[in-house]
């Protein structure tokens, strides 16, 4: 069995990300959110933590015993980065998926950008495996299709669709040996 902590687990994108992981028998979830009545469905092998990712003893407590963190937040992310990664570090857990957002490598950095990219920052500097997500946009289109972009590279597509974004983490979670210690732009190509 392969433990999997949710950190924001009531957001749009990770409800998508649960409801796939719900399917596979070889998971347990565990979602750390601040309030549980902001979930809509709860799978039968998940475990709800109510915390605040800003308090560091919340964390610590949910990441104990975890495989994979998959990380969707928004707000002081890189208080919360800092958080996140220190308690991973004490616990001695390792895999680390982060969503941050497209543009944050850009020069000169756009002001609401610098929170997504203060914490790419800190679990890039981490001894943590980590995998960065940027997507474009989000829409709402029910397809998958999306391609990925490797740092240092121009990210391409300005749209994804959220399910295409929750696949692709899905899959990560999944196969969690696949882009360790990368930062990936991802988006729906280009036609």
């Amino acid at each position: 069995m392969k433990n999997v902590l949710v950190v924001g687990a009531s957001g749009t994108i990770a409800g998508q990300v649960i409801a796939l992981l719900a399917e596979q028998p070889d998971l347990n979830l565990t979602l750390f959110l601040r309030s549980a009545r902001r979930l809509h469905r709860l799978p039968a092998r998940a475990r709800v933590v109510e915390g605040d990712a800003l308090n560091y003893d919340h964390l610590k407590a949910a990441v104990a015993g975890q495989d994979v963190v998959y990380v969707n937040l928004a707000g002081d992310l890189k208080s919360m980065a800092q958080n996140i990664a220190r308690a991973m570090h004490e616990a001695r857990v390792k895999r680390v998926i982060f969503v941050s957002s497209i543009g944050i490598y850009d020069a000169p950095l756009k002001p609401v950008l610098k929170p997504y990219r203060a914490a790419a920052d800190v679990f890039e500097t981490s001894a943590l495996d980590y995998t960065i997500l940027r997507p474009a946009w989000f829409t709402t289109a029910n397809e998958v299709d999306f391609e990925i972009t490797k740092k240092g590279t121009p990210e391409k597509g300005s749209v994804i669709s959220q399910k295409s974004l929750a696949t692709f983490i899905a899959q990560l979670i999944e196969s969690p040996e696949k882009y360790v210690r990368e930062s990936l732009g991802i988006n729906k190509p280009l036609s």
